[in-house]
């Protein structure tokens, strides 16, 4: 089986990528098993050739971890895996015609964000943001395990969207 993401945390990730795995993760215990791997692989444990493996290694699992525990990244990777890449500046999700209705969801949020006068305010935003994120990995499960790439990397954009207003709220 070639090396990815997913075979580097098997306690966590048995049954691998979606389709035959679920998209979710439990980051709980992808953590875990992240520090585990990293205990095992750090570089200051060892010298000489073993060392620059050991880097190379512990750059990976950090790269996998990061990946897999962002639904955003975890999802662009999972279509990478199928042959399907996005690009972080690509402008629309899937190469295709941005809904307009979700440019103008993304359009009133932003502007309710600079109209937002309290943190409570803020909070609030955040809130409903979560709800749209929670909406958007819901539907990526849905559509990774039943193999719809293209409905998976249309939801992708929208997930790109939300994410970036929930960077804007944290900021």
């Amino acid at each position: 089986m070639p090396q990815n993401h997913y075979t580097l945390f098997p306690h966590t990730l048995p049954a691998g990528p979606p389709p035959s795995g679920p998209f979710e993760v439990d980051l709980t215990r992808l953590r875990k098993e992240f520090l585990q791997l990293q205990s095992r692989a750090h570089p200051d444990l060892h010298q000489g050739t073993s060392k620059s493996r050991a880097e190379g290694m512990s750059a990976l699992i950090n790269d996998a971890y990061k990946t897999l525990q962002h639904p955003l990244l975890r999802a662009q990777y999972i279509l990478s895996l199928r042959g399907i890449e996005i690009a972080d500046d690509e402008g629309t999700p899937g190469g295709q015609e941005v809904d307009q209705g979700l440019l103008m969801d993304v359009l009133k949020v932003r502007e309710a964000i600079e109209e937002a006068e309290t943190e409570e305010d803020m909070k609030a935003l955040e809130a409903e943001n979560g709800s749209r994120i929670g909406k958007c990995v819901g539907q990526l499960e849905d559509y990774f395990a039943r193999d719809d790439l293209q409905g998976a990397r249309e939801e992708v954009g929208r997930l790109r969207y939300w994410c970036a207003i929930q960077e804007t709220l944290k900021g």
